[in-house]
């Protein structure tokens, strides 16, 4: 597909096509004679898409506070949100990466496909202006934009730990890097959860970020199971007999 056919998919001028491709072609291929990489765009793509993103959601919910707002602005714009939204788009199939960024899974990696669809914003941004880069938004994260004050609570494990503890303990849950492994570009790490000495719940993800919130994410589901078996084990009340008078 040509930069400019994928213009038309997108729903883009398709005088954005020739940073389009630019924002299509990632660091990798360079080895391969590309004559940039998306890493500049993806730079001003990224305070590009936090400007429109913040704006929507103030004037959407003035009712909502600064703390509510950031939370859900953080939703909108994860890797995993924008990395999702990207393999819809096709950017997946679009990338330009070296033959052996490829052969590693380039093509389906979160952070590349975020960073990808980062650009594209920058590419719309500096051909079309601001005024399309919000329709391109619109298009394909208003959804999620409109939801995100209340389903931020449903992905944010973290927050949800802390109030958790704070209510029946007072006490502040705290994240320790057990290890990180893998190549710079494609780091792994690995998070535990502790109360104390106690530990609470251990996470595996692609940022430290994300693997804090799997640990809290465990030691959720491992409060709400003993709970439940609390609820289970409680003796049952005595049968109330009514009696005619």
């Amino acid at each position: 597909m040509s930069p400019q056919e994928f213009c038309q998919k997108l729903q883009i001028p398709e005088s954005c096509a020739p940073l389009v491709e630019q924002a299509l072609t990632h660091r990798s291929a360079l080895v391969d004679g590309a004559p940039a990489s998306n890493e500049r765009l993806e730079f001003l793509g990224d305070a590009v898409l936090g400007l429109v993103v913040t704006e929507m959601l103030y004037s959407l919910f003035p009712e909502r506070d600064e703390g509510e707002l950031s939370r859900a602005r953080a939703l909108v714009v994860s890797r995993r949100t924008l990395a999702q939204v990207a393999r819809q788009l096709g950017v997946d199939q679009a990338l330009r990466l070296s033959a052996g960024e490829e052969s590693q899974g380039g093509r389906h990696r979160p952070s590349i496909l975020a960073d990808a669809f980062e650009a594209l914003i920058a590419a719309v941004y500096l051909q079309a202006g601001l005024d399309e880069v919000k329709r391109f938004v619109w298009r394909n994260l208003g959804d999620l934009i409109q939801k995100a004050p209340d389903a931020y609570r449903t992905h944010d494990y973290k927050s949800r730990l802390q109030e958790k503890m704070h209510a029946v303990l007072r006490q502040t849950p705290e994240y320790d890097l057990l290890c990180e492994t893998g190549a710079d570009h494609d780091k792994t790490f690995c998070v535990q959860v502790r109360l104390g000495e106690v530990v609470l719940g251990t996470g595996v993800g692609k940022s430290k970020k994300e693997a804090e919130q799997a640990a809290a994410r465990e030691a959720l589901a491992k409060l709400e199971r003993e709970e439940s078996a609390q609820v289970e084990d409680a003796p049952t009340p005595p049968e109330r007999h009514h009696f005619a008078r």
